[in-house]
């Protein structure tokens, strides 16, 4: 069996993550038991500026990892400004501030550019009917727009929440054509890796 404890920042994403690590898994022909402990929610700027912060969070997720020889996965948007808007930069400044506290804990971070709901517009297609919404057209660029939550509200008949819909969109969106965005397609390789599958073979 393998453990994760998530580290997100969206109250939805309290509800949608475990969704999505569930779904992953089951797609990475592994057949290995996932077991997601509940996500950990924390203020993006406070976690990743608060050096105090990062410890206090991070250390209480790594803790339960531990216990159970988990992983510690932190989820976060990019959607911020400077290096809050730069994966590139602040996913290894996260890793090496995470190691540098607790070496002995395996960390997995997943920044979504710029939100987790690019992914959604990544695979908008099988998103038609959820909630009323009304696929219109593929967005070239998903992890390009910058207020991806709009984006999606604008083609529902009373917008769009991410506390009401993430969890239902989760489960329905198309890992497969989500892939196309490059911060989901990481996530989906970095969690086959950890269940023992080949990053490349994870169907996803």
């Amino acid at each position: 069996m393998t453990v994760i404890v998530p580290i997100v920042e969206g109250h939805g994403e309290l509800e949608a993550v475990p969704t999505l690590l569930f779904r992953i898994a089951g797609s990475s022909g592994t057949g290995r038991v996932l077991r997601v402990k509940k996500p950990i929610r924390v203020s993006a700027p406070g976690f990743i500026n608060n050096a105090e912060t990062f410890r206090r969070y991070f250390g209480a997720a790594a803790i339960k990892a531990k216990a159970e020889n988990g992983a510690v996965l932190i989820l976060l948007d990019c959607d911020g400004a400077g290096e809050l808007r730069c994966p590139a930069t602040l996913g290894p400044r996260l890793k090496a501030q995470a190691m540098a506290l607790r070496p002995d804990v395996t960390v997995l971070i997943a920044l979504a550019k710029m939100e987790y709901e690019a992914w959604f517009i990544a695979a908008s297609a099988s998103l038609t009917g959820v909630h009323g919404y009304s696929h219109v057209t593929e967005a070239a660029d998903p992890e390009g727009i910058r207020d991806a939550k709009g984006w999606l509200g604008r083609n529902m008949p009373a917008g769009y929440d991410p506390v009401a819909h993430q969890p239902a969109f989760t489960q329905r969106f198309d890992l497969m054509a989500a892939r196309r965005a490059p911060s989901f397609d990481r996530l989906c390789a970095r969690v086959a890796a950890l269940l023992g599958a080949s990053p490349e073979a994870a169907p996803c």
